[in-house]
């Protein structure tokens, strides 16, 4: 997540190009609208006093030619179109066709503000980069309504969505080095502290990472092998322009190669298959160097994870060889060496329901080298360049049937709480209407917070307590635990501290 201060909020959404016509033409409807510019758009006012404006263009429909290219201008549409229903998202790796959710024309954005907002209003701007692994959309199409509203009519709030799996993240060098091309490499916001070696373009004046995660990110030029096996599944392999044979294909023949396989030697594939990589430009090094090296844009930042980011991922392992299997086929570089040396550092745990013996080692092992200790690794970095200026957290909120799945506290269980009910992932047995909805004030209070003031404690829930800074005190790490009626301060474990920097002695095999 990113918060900027513009005049207007449609101000980051200006372009300009040809005129075409448009098949969500609206006439004789009155109530808010925007003018971008290239297009007028129609949205609707919700009874909150929250202005809601969704599925807008921001850039043109990335099709036929304008494949694997980066996002151009979107076009002008003449007359007022209709923005009150929500749009495709990007097609996701495995997604089977026809889809009445997914499609290759997915660049749209959602923005809901105060009804009563200005052009003087300047107000902080919540802009939401969703997750997925790079692979899907998975917190697509959350609802901002709710956090405007609870803010005070103080913030605007923005999503989009963004190219994935092959549609957005196939590397080859046959893309010709374009550093254009790495534009729309946009997942994570790690990356956007880190892009071009930290430069500071002044894009944001602050940041949230929920379960910031590196997976293995290797160079353009270990993964041609990954692109020839896409080239050969579309029937485009040994074509004298591969690149444009692939844009001549038809979606359904392309969609049908965007899955995910083994990497070269290895049994089973990643859970992460398409990943950003290093091209010398947008990306110029592996994270851990970045941001050991002080290369990132340095801002206050909130940061932090659940405490099992690993149970939605991990092997059902029963031996330290599935653990091993599992950890090499996720980081193809690490030796038979590397993993007995993970096996050692996460032996044999108490067991969990519903899984095998080593299941809560590989679930341990995997939720810190790839979401806890490089969260730890950003916080402190930024706390070290911007004194007092980071604030972390764990999220240990409980909830039976997670608990009872030995899945624990699971990867972004948060969401729910951050976006209100029926605004994000949440079902209709969610404990957050039960005997977790006293946490959602607490947790959405100190992030509105933080957009507003750049500070969780600035407009924090009143029952709340203060968020000690990651160092506050400079008595060891601090971090924010979140939970039903119990949130509190703790001490970042020793222990905790002393494997992850056991997994910095992998970094460079790993690939983070």
């Amino acid at each position: 997540m990113l918060f900027r201060r513009w005049n207007m909020w449609i101000l980051m959404l200006l372009g300009s190009a040809s005129v075409v016509n448009s098949t969500r033409l609206v006439a004789n409807i009155t109530g808010p609208t925007v003018d971008l510019g290239y297009s007028r758009y129609f949205g609707s006012t919700l009874s909150s006093g929250v202005n809601q404006y969704l599925g807008m263009r921001f850039a043109s429909p990335p099709v036929d030619d304008l494949r694997f290219r980066a996002p151009a201008e979107p076009l002008v549409v003449e007359g007022l179109q209709n923005a009150t229903t929500f749009q495709p998202i990007c097609l996701a790796t495995g997604t089977k066709l026809p889809s009445t959710t997914q499609a290759e024309d997915c660049l749209f954005i959602n923005v809901w503000g105060p009804s009563a907002a200005t052009v003087d209003s300047k107000l902080p701007v919540w802009v939401y980069i969703q997750g997925g692994g790079y692979v899907a959309n998975s917190n697509s199409n959350y609802n901002g309504s709710t956090v405007v509203a609870i803010s005070g009519q103080n913030i605007v709030f923005v999503n989009f969505n963004y190219r994935v799996g092959s549609w957005g993240f196939l590397a080859s060098e046959k893309f010709g080095g374009d550093p254009r091309h790495a534009a729309f490499l946009s997942a994570g916001f790690y990356i956007l502290i880190i892009f071009s070696g930290g430069r500071d373009d002044g894009l944001f004046v602050g940041g949230i990472g929920e379960s910031v995660f590196f997976p293995t990110q290797p160079e353009v030029s270990n993964l041609e092998w990954q692109f020839e096996r896409y080239a050969n599944a579309t029937g485009c392999a040994g074509s004298p322009d591969e690149l444009e044979c692939l844009r001549s294909k038809d979606v359904a023949t392309l969609q049908s190669a965007n899955i995910a396989s083994p990497y070269p030697g290895r049994s089973a594939s990643p859970r992460f298959y398409w990943t950003p990589t290093i091209d010398g430009v947008f990306i110029q090094d592996y994270p851990y160097r970045l941001i050991e090296q002080g290369k990132f844009v340095k801002v206050p930042i909130m940061f932090g994870d659940d405490t099992d980011e690993g149970s939605a991922f991990a092997a059902n392992a029963s031996s330290p060889a599935d653990v091993a299997t599992f950890f090499q086929n996720n980081y193809p570089n690490l030796t038979d060496s590397d993993a007995e040396a993970i096996n050692a550092e996460y032996p044999l745990m108490p067991p969990l329901p519903k899984h095998a013996a080593y299941f809560p080692s590989a679930s341990a092992a995997y939720g810190e080298s790839t979401f806890t200790c490089p969260g730890n690794y950003i916080s402190q970095a930024f706390s070290a360049a911007n004194e007092y200026r980071v604030w972390n957290y764990r999220y240990n909120v409980l909830q039976a049937n997670n608990v009872q799945g030995g899945l624990g506290v699971p990867h972004t269980f948060e969401s729910p709480a951050i976006f209100g009910l029926g605004n994000a992932n949440d079902n209709v047995n969610s404990s957050y209407k039960t005997y977790n909805s006293e946490i959602i004030p607490v947790v959405m209070n100190y992030w509105i917070s933080f957009v507003r003031g750049l500070n969780p404690n600035s407009y924090k829930y009143s029952s709340a307590p203060k968020w000690d800074a990651l160092d506050d005190g400079r008595n060891g790490s601090r971090r924010l635990l979140l939970q039903t009626n119990a949130t509190q301060m703790e001490e970042i474990p020793q222990d905790e501290a002393e494997r992850c920097d056991f997994w910095r002695t992998l970094v460079i095999a790993m690939n983070q």
